[in-house]
């Protein structure tokens, strides 16, 4: 759930640039990834609330109340849609662009589904992470459950298009044709609540407070998981920043004349479907994720610390690459290299902090924020520059911070760990 809804959320970008966003023309690509800005918001506000909640009320009561703010974020999608149709001549002027009121509704929707993932993680991460499986790492487990998280971002994209649009060309997308799915989308998840709440989820011992314990140290004085978080903000800058707007590149060579084909055909086609290639290039993406998540899962010998160096050197060079010969096909293979470096990073940065974990996930959610930075910086960039081919310069750096961490920035300090 989290990897399909955090994708779809992503794959509205364009679409929403021909529906919402028609009469925009400075800002056009600023206000497009306005969209996964407010997303990602949700995880820096509302990141540690997930901590606070676990400690609290235990990891079931945190998912369940996670799945609750995703229902309403849903209503708030669909919502924005039945605005812009029936009060779609009420707008704000922003400079020389005009902007439907439904836009906005549509980023507190987006808000509200950022906050979701985001207590959803906080709840994932460390009850996978701490979870004893015989003859696995936390690591490979963490990878496992990616693998199937990456399921759901591989599918979205194509979910949007095929479902959602039902094969509509993104050039005629209209804002009536999101009430009804979202609806439907909320109602599924009001179901999964339902079931949710009558599961065994128990408490995993050793990996949050009790209301009689104290803990005496800050929860950034651990060297290696406030680089961790750093880590974090620069990775999930670069994984998304690919991910949604690899579409708006695709978009851009195709109106510039430059050609964009999948084996010499410029239209995916399907059963009278018209999926785009854009999204074929997001689904290559994300599918090269879930991939690699699967393949790394077989390795339980690799530490995470190589396992982090090499992908990241890797990604680097393919980033690189592609940038000089503006060949997008070779930038989403880029997806294979940051498969594993969440599950790595998120391994390294918690290691040994004990009953400090749950609290130290929710820390680590704020650092998802890069999600919203980087896409909406490098939008900025291509407005400035007028063309997206030299902004994945950005994905570069945050390759190199990556690297940084892998190499010295993981390393921990004995009296950062000591009594606890």
């Amino acid at each position: 759930m989290v990897g399909f809804l955090t994708t779809v959320n992503g794959q509205f970008q364009a679409p929403l640039t021909v529906a919402f966003l028609s009469e925009a023309v400075e800002l056009k690509n600023t206000l497009t990834t306005m969209i996964s800005f407010f997303f990602f918001l949700g995880y820096l506000l509302n990141g540690t609330l997930g901590g606070k909640w676990i400690n609290k009320v235990g990891y079931k009561n945190t998912l369940l109340r996670a799945l609750v703010v995703m229902v309403f974020g849903l209503i708030m999608y669909s919502l924005s849609s039945w605005i812009v149709v029936n009060y779609g001549d009420v707008k704000l002027n922003i400079g020389t662009d005009s902007i439907p009121y439904g836009y906005f509704v549509f980023l507190l929707g987006s808000y509200l589904m950022g906050t979701s993932a985001a207590l959803l993680q906080v709840v994932i991460n460390p009850y996978i992470s701490a979870y004893e499986l015989p003859g696995t790492q936390p690591v490979q487990r963490m990878n496992i459950v990616c693998a199937i998280n990456s399921l759901g971002t591989t599918i979205a994209p194509f979910f949007v298009t095929g479902v959602i649009f039902a094969g509509v060309s993104l050039s005629n997308v209209t804002p009536d044709q999101l009430m009804i799915p979202f609806l439907l989308i909320g109602l599924c998840m009001l179901i999964t609540t339902v079931v949710t709440s009558r599961l065994n989820l128990p408490d995993i011992q050793g990996t949050r407070s009790s209301g009689s314990s104290s803990q005496t140290k800050s929860i950034w004085s651990f060297r290696h998981l406030a680089l961790g978080v750093i880590a974090i903000f620069f990775y999930v800058g670069t994984e998304v920043a690919v991910g949604v707007n690899v579409n708006l590149h695709a978009m851009e060579l195709i109106e510039s004349g430059a050609g964009l084909s999948f084996f010499g055909k410029e239209r995916l086609v399907i059963g009278g479907l018209d999926l785009g290639i854009p999204a074929l290039l997001a689904t290559l993406y994300w599918g090269g994720l879930m991939v690699g998540r699967l393949f790394f899962s077989f390795f339980n010998w690799i530490s995470p610390r190589i396992l982090l160096a090499g992908t990241t050197i890797a990604a680097s060079v393919v980033i690189i690459v592609s940038m000089f010969t503006n060949n997008l096909w070779l930038l989403v293979s880029v997806g294979l290299c940051h498969s594993v470096m969440w599950s790595c990073i998120f391994t390294l940065a918690v290691r040994g902090l004990k009953e400090y974990t749950s609290k130290a996930s929710g820390v680590f959610m704020m650092g998802v924020f890069g999600g919203a930075v980087f896409p909406v910086l490098q939008g900025v960039l291509t407005d400035m520059l007028g063309s997206w081919q030299w902004t994945w310069t950005l994905a570069l750096v945050c390759e190199l911070v990556m690297l940084a961490y892998a190499l010295w920035g993981c390393k921990i300090r004995e009296k950062d760990i000591e009594n606890i």
